[in-house]
């Protein structure tokens, strides 16, 4: 390695010939050396400040759940507000949280805590006043408010209704996000992450933390940012003003939100839910404005990408950029849809004849393939995270975590995307078994397929000269692993451009 590219890929001998005073030498000790990881799909900010926040995620309890939040705002200073949390009902049999629970704990501190797929919150009576609302708010389109049969707030906000919160939340400081950034960037590195597509749903602004860093050298992950799909004209005039970026920081990407969850009800399905037959979920955007945001994006040649979870929600997206491709003429545009969840059988071959990118995060079948089937039934469940038929279709399928809601481990996605076994261990056999693919089938989605999801399989997502060295050292060949115990393969090292910026021997800098 020399500048932070791969020099030569080849036997110890033809390598040692290129060796020189300087050089430093780091053994792999047996270990297996792989491409740096590329999660397709975080919300990296989010997750970063959700490190120093309350932790909800494996409560198991009503009881704990609020015992959390109390002993978090006994360390806190009155007035802060707590976020994040990332909570998960299904742990407790599925009741939905209160704000009864917690508004005696919580009387000087608002309070906004989000479900673990970001697509609900409970917020108390604090954050309630905060932001001016009583019960007599208004419903809003492309989301739901939860209220008791006398009509009283519950606490709990569903997808766009959660805006009415969110947007009296303060900001963070840019110094909160700088370090908020650095810290991610660490946490990550240690699972093996080099290279991070944010996918969250945010103005032009956001990139400046991300410039912030990235020009004062701070960087040690490589992001592909991407903007609010509606701001599409704000991306078009800042890539023509200051172009894509760098081998660092890279833009031309936006997002876009089709519908909701399926944990929270709100993914929009064609027939209802099995559990909730007056329940179909909801469109968070209209279409025809969908259409129209996508339309006039590709015309600005921006790259597309957009959230769809539902099969309703797949189908419809499929439609319009099937229509988009028709009339604005062929090129290299690589569509993508994240998550691509719950595909109607019929759908799922139009991925690959649209050349449409399917961005999947693994964990997330492991971990709704717990419940889903009392969600969505026995049918619909053969096609939900189907990654085994999407690359039978020879479909692009890259993968990522979506952390802050689940875990931004790659290990632990392979091992989802291999066994399928769900985290409570009720399928040793895994979950809807038919969807499993190989390891090396899983590695390509998180290195050279996730490469291609942002147009940087030319410098990342393989060993061969000329490309980025990032690379990360595993404790254990993957390839010849049983798969029961992927989960276990622990990262030894992290090298980003060369340089090491995580060793599970903190004191190992190479010799």
């Amino acid at each position: 390695m020399s500048g932070g590219m791969i020099m030569a890929v080849g036997s110890a001998e033809s390598v040692e010939q290129l060796r020189g005073p300087e050089t430093k030498i780091i053994d792999a000790a047996g270990g297996m050396v792989v491409p740096g990881f590329i999660d397709t799909h975080m919300h990296f900010l989010n997750g970063s400040y959700g490190l120093a926040m309350v932790k909800l995620r494996d409560a198991n309890t009503p009881r704990e759940f609020s015992d959390r939040i109390r002993k978090f705002a006994e360390t806190s200073p009155e007035g802060t507000w707590i976020t994040e949390g990332d909570w998960d009902h299904e742990l407790w049999g599925g009741q939905l949280p209160h704000r009864d629970w917690i508004d005696q704990h919580t009387p000087n501190h608002p309070v906004f805590v989000s479900r673990l797929d970001g697509h609900m919150a409970l917020v108390n009576t604090a954050a309630l006043e905060a932001a001016g609302i009583d019960d007599s708010v208004l419903d809003v389109d492309g989301g739901e408010i939860v209220r008791d049969a006398d009509g009283r707030l519950t606490g709990i906000f569903k997808d766009n209704a959660m805006s009415l919160i969110a947007s009296r939340m303060p900001d963070p400081t840019p110094e909160q996000k700088d370090t908020a950034l650095q810290a991610g960037m660490a946490f990550v590195a240690a699972h093996g992450v080099t290279s991070v597509h944010n996918m969250d749903i945010a103005g032009p602004g956001i990139l400046e933390t991300y410039k912030r860093a990235r020009d004062r050298g701070a960087l040690i992950t490589r992001f592909y940012v991407a903007i609010g799909l509606p701001d599409w004209a704000s991306l078009d005039s800042i890539v023509k003003a200051d172009g894509r970026g760098d081998e660092w920081l890279r833009i031309g990407v936006l997002k876009g939100m089709m519908d909701g969850s399926l944990g929270s009800h709100t993914a929009a399905f064609h027939e209802p839910f099995t559990d909730a037959p007056e329940d179909r979920g909801l469109l968070l955007n209209d279409e025809q404005d969908m259409y129209r945001w996508i339309s006039a994006a590709d015309k600005a040649e921006l790259h597309v990408a957009v959230h769809a979870i539902g099969d309703r929600a797949i189908k419809s997206l499929l439609d319009m950029f099937e229509r988009v491709e028709n009339e604005n003429g062929e090129r290299d545009r690589r569509f993508r849809i994240e998550h691509a969840q719950h595909i109607a059988p019929e759908d799922i071959a139009r991925f690959s004849e649209l050349d449409v990118i399917a961005s999947m995060q693994p964990y997330h079948a492991i971990d709704d393939g717990r419940w889903a089937e009392k969600v969505i039934g026995p049918e619909r469940i053969k096609t939900t995270y189907a990654f085994k038929a999407l690359l039978d279709a020879d479909t692009r399928v890259a993968f990522g975590s979506d952390w802050a809601v689940a875990p931004p481990t790659p290990i632990e996605g392979i091992y989802a995307a291999v066994t399928r076994r769900t985290l409570d261990d009720a399928n040793p056999n895994g979950w809807v078994p038919e969807q499993k693919i190989t390891v090396i089938e899983a590695l390509r989605a998180y290195t050279i397929d996730a490469a291609y999801a942002s147009y940087e399989e030319d410098i990342k997502g393989s060993i061969e000269v000329g490309k980025l060295a990032d690379l990360v050292i595993l404790d254990s060949d993957l390839r010849n692993s049983d798969p029961a115990e992927i989960r276990n393969v622990s990262v030894k090292m992290t090298l980003v451009g060369g340089e090491v910026v995580y060793s599970a021997n903190q004191g190992e800098r190479g010799q």
